[in-house]
Parts: structure tokens; C-alpha cells; sequence
């Protein structure tokens, strides 16, 4: 009797060994999967947010405006920050998408805000005497911003009896450099629901 506990025992230990399986998907499977596992946010949130985002923009009054004034507006853009109680929301990809939406639409020059320090430092090395004066680069020629993209990432959860509702709201703003007034404001929000049982997920 106790060698069949002990076999059945090893059965069920190495079915559940064996029983792991993974396999490649696509981002909307991921998304849906994922939506089984966790209600904190994922990549398929991030692409949406910066989709509404642009397109707020785009529509935005004040859009039309700064394009008639700089045409193709020179743009630096601070980091949107964290300001969610999650310590790992994914804030350099939502940082990364924006930057990169941006950069696609052709519409905006965007300075190279983390570029800067090692561009200075490079530059610094070149007029030190070290490279040919002929090819060094000169201190001064750097663009200077016509507008600055700020934002921040907040979420509010209300809880009860295990459901969980998450708000979370992505802030944007544009700002004119040179006047210090606002350009347009945009606000995107993406809501996750969950339900635990009284024996877990």
C-alpha cells in the first residue's frame, strides 16, 4: 500500500512536471491570455492609449494652430511618469510607443532628449583638440525645442467583495517653449476589470 501512495504520488508529480507548454502568439492573443493572469496593464494598453492619444491631438484646436505657426514643430519630450501605485508599470514602453507613433506620422522633429548628455560630451571630446577641425562638430548648433510633451500615468482601483475595477488615466500636454503657454491637452483612460474567488484566481 505504501509503494502505490508513493507511485501514484511520483505519477502526479511528474504529470504536473510534464504538463508545461508554451507556444508563440500574436499581440491580441497575448492580450486576451494575458487578461487570464493579471488585470495590470499590458502592452495591448499601451498601443491603445498612444493611438487615442495622437488621435486626441490631432484633433485638438490648439493642433492646427501651433502647425500654422511652426509647420514642422521641433519637439522635446519629457518622460511621461509613473504616477500609479504599481512600481512595475511598463512606463519606458509607453514612453517608447509615443515616441515612436510620433516619429511615424512625419508631422513632428523630435530632439533627442536622451541623446543629450552624450552628444555634449562627444562634441566636448571633438574641440579638445583630439579630432581633425576640419570634421569636428561645433558647440552651438544644436535645435532648440519649439514645443515640450509632458505627462503623467495615474490610477485609481475600487475594490469590493474580490472585484476589482482599475482606472487608469494617461495624461498628455503640449506646451509652447518660447510663449510658456499650453498648446492642448489630451486625457486617455483604459479601465481593467477582475474577479477573484474565495480560493483565488
Amino acid at each position: 500500500m505504501k509503494f502505490l501512495v508513493t507511485f501514484l504520488s511520483l505519477a502526479v508529480l511528474a504529470s504536473s512536471c510534464g504538463s508545461f507548454k508554451a507556444q508563440r502568439v500574436d499581440a491580441n492573443t497575448s492580450d486576451e491570455k494575458g487578461l487570464a493572469i493579471t488585470d495590470n496593464w499590458m502592452s495591448a494598453d499601451t498601443t491603445q492609449a498612444t493611438t487615442d492619444v495622437i488621435k486626441q491631438m490631432k484633433a485638438h484646436p490648439g493642433y492646427g494652430k501651433m502647425k500654422s505657426r511652426f509647420g514642422t514643430p521641433k519637439v522635446f519630450i519629457a518622460e511621461v511618469q509613473n504616477q500609479t501605485s504599481e512600481a512595475y508599470f511598463p512606463i519606458g514602453d509607453l514612453n517608447d510607443e509615443l515616441l515612436n507613433e510620433l516619429s511615424l506620422s512625419g508631422e513632428f522633429e523630435l530632439v533627442d532628449a536622451q541623446a543629450r548628455d552624450q552628444i555634449l560630451k562627444e562634441i566636448t571630446y571633438q574641440n579638445d583638440g583630439m579630432v581633425d577641425p576640419a570634421t569636428a562638430k561645433k558647440i552651438g548648433k544644436q535645435t532648440g525645442a519649439d514645443i515640450m510633451i509632458f505627462g503623467n500615468v495615474y490610477m485609481k482601483p475600487e475594490k469590493r467583495d474580490g472585484k476589482t475595477i482599475k482606472e487608469y488615466s494617461v495624461n498628455i500636454r503640449m506646451t509652447d517653449i518660447e510663449k510658456a503657454t499650453e498648446v492642448l491637452r489630451t486625457r486617455t483612460k483604459v479601465f481593467k476589470y477582475s474577479e477573484k474567488s474565495k480560493i483565488g484566481w
